[in-house]
């Protein structure tokens, strides 16, 4: 009977560091501590683990014991090319190994920013005015006034968004733009940038729950910091053992909570989005939220490693450990498949 959990996960050789152009590339991945950590809390839950780095190799070692994998935990971003994100999810489906998370189209949607943002505009749910630029001449569209910020179009992890990325003046743009472009390979997104509150929305289920709600607070943010949750906030300032920056849960007004909750459950229904997820959304100074990206899968590290995983610190303040989460995600994903059910 088929039993082993297959454990999908991508590996970084640089620790995310602004300065750093080749670090921002590995940014979205866990550090070997990280991996070896979530292999052990694993293995504390019953888990018969087979960790598979999803690298060039990963295809051969599922597709050997595909017989025996009951389920794979898909942890992995992939690792070339624009839709790295889909690489596992259809390597699995290819092997009819079942797996945790969305499905290959939506983990495409999700990783390109501009087309959660389309998917956003078609369905209603609000999200900021933007543009894509493929070469740095392009002109700024009339839509876009500055105060602007300047995004890799797709990846995360805060990746290639650092206290430069905020632009005021078309030199400044061009100049940031170049940067995604030279350190990607891949578009840059353009979009306003608005001042107001910032949150975090874990979602877990199908139907999905929402964990409580982490805003980040940048009024605690060293001076002459940008308020955003750029490399050097999420990297640096929020491990300083110091540091009060996220706040969970967040105090918000009903009205408001009602708002983000519904659009990132329209957002999840329009996505297609399966078992788990986070959504970031900020606001304008008066207050209207708008969607920024979804994470998926969300980040998972232990709180042996860092204090401040944003999808483990709201399963905290839900009543939840760790290990408690990874069994809820196996269990729901499971649940999902159909598959023998123990946790």
């Amino acid at each position: 009977m088929k039993h082993r959990l297959a454990f999908l996960y991508n590996v970084r050789h640089r620790y995310p560091d602004p300065s750093d152009q080749q670090s921002h590339k590995e940014a979205d991945f866990d550090d070997p501590g990280t991996i070896t950590a979530m292999i052990s809390h694993l293995k504390s839950i019953g888990e018969d683990v087979l960790p598979v780095e999803a690298n060039e190799d990963a295809y051969e070692i599922l597709k050997q014991h595909r017989k025996d994998i009951n389920l794979v935990f898909n942890y992995s971003l992939g690792i070339n090319g624009k839709d790295r994100y889909t690489h596992i999810p259809a390597i699995c489906e290819m092997l009819e190994i079942p797996y945790t998370g969305s499905s290959p189209l939506t983990q495409a949607t999700i990783m390109t920013k501009a087309q959660t943002k389309t998917v956003c505009k078609a369905f209603g749910i609000p999200t900021l005015p933007w543009q894509v630029f493929e070469r740095e001449t392009q002109d700024l569209e009339a839509k876009l006034e500055f105060p602007l910020i300047v995004k890799p179009i797709a990846q995360g992890s805060s990746a290639g968004i650092t206290n430069k990325s905020v632009v005021k003046n078309k030199l400044e743009l061009k100049k940031q733009i170049t940067f995604i472009l030279d350190t990607f390979n891949e578009p840059a997104l353009v979009e306003p940038f608005i001042r107001g509150r910032e949150f975090s929305i874990g979602l877990l289920g199908n139907p999905p729950k929402i964990l409580p709600i982490i805003e980040a607070d940048h009024s605690t943010l060293p001076k002459g910091y940008e308020p955003l949750d750029s490399l050097e906030v999420k990297w640096i300032v929020e491990e300083q053992a110091s540091s009060n920056h996220l706040i969970c849960p967040a105090k918000i007004p009903p009205s408001l909570r009602e708002k983000l909750e519904s659009m990132c459950l329209s957002l999840w229904n329009a996505l297609n989005i399966q078992d788990f997820c986070r959504m970031d959304v900020r606001c304008d100074l008066q207050g209207n939220p708008y969607i920024l990206e979804v994470n998926s899968p969300p980040g998972l590290i232990p709180p042996e490693i860092s204090k401040t995983g944003y999808l483990p610190v709201q399963a905290r303040n839900s009543g939840m450990s760790y290990e408690d989460l990874l069994k809820n995600i196996l269990y729901i994903a499971r649940k999902r498949l159909g598959i023998h059910l123990y946790r």
